[in-house]
This record gives structure tokens, C-alpha cells and sequence, in this order.
């Protein structure tokens, strides 16, 4: 499953830099496939193809967001998400609507970083 930032988050930005797939973004700030990636480009759900580089609309407006098709929960790099070892008000909890194996988050993780 992917990781969620609840509502609670107080803006601090401890995770940000925790991960290692670029996944984790302020707030209002929009997003981008290749950042912490290797994705030049991508095939969205319905058939388009977007620049690794184009910028995404923001997942929330008002707190931290987790890009839940960038994350891994760490799976490959650390033993545990490090954005949820070191929240301070632990908001960065397991997305109940994202369930996905630990093999499915091995494949997403090959895929975000592919050899150039």
C-alpha cells in the first residue's frame, strides 16, 4: 500500500527529504514524475503520454501530499517509510484505499529508477 499524509500534518517538512522516490511534496506545490526518478515519461490510466517533466496538479493544496503512484513505502531502500519514522505527529500512516504488495512495490520501484 502507499503511504498517506493525514490532515494532521503541521507543515514541517520533516519528510520530504526522507524520500527516496521524490514522492513527497509541500503543499500547493505541484509535482513532477521525474523528480527523483529516472522517468523520462509516463502512460497515464487513460492512454496519454506526459513528459516525466511536466508539472502535475497538487494532491492538496493546504498540507504536505504523498504522489501515491510514486510511492513505495520505502520498499527496496529502507526497512520501514522513513516519511513515517520521522513525522512528529505521526500522520504519514498506510493508505486504507492503496493496498499493494510488497512484489507490486518492488516492480513500482524498478520502474521509477530503470538504468538510463
Amino acid at each position: 500500500m502507499a503511504i498517506m499524509i493525514t490532515d494532521e500534518c503541521i507543515n514541517c517538512g520533516a519528510c520530504e527529504p526522507e524520500c527516496p522516490n521524490n514522492a513527497i511534496y509541500e503543499g500547493g506545490a505541484q509535482w513532477r514524475w521525474a523528480d527523483g526518478t529516472t522517468l523520462k515519461q509516463v502512460e497515464t490510466a487513460d492512454g496519454t503520454t506526459v513528459a516525466g517533466t511536466a508539472p502535475q496538479t497538487p494532491v492538496s493544496d493546504e498540507y504536505y501530499y504523498i504522489v501515491s503512484d510514486k510511492c513505495t513505502e520505502c520498499v527496496g531502500f529502507h526497512e520501514e517509510p522513513q516519511c513515517a519514522a520521522v513525522c512528529p505527529v505521526d500522520c504519514c500512516v498506510d493508505d486504507p484505499d492503496l493496498r499493494e504488495t510488497h512484489e507490486r512495490l518492488l516492480e513500482k520501484k524498478a520502474w521509477l529508477h530503470l538504468a538510463a
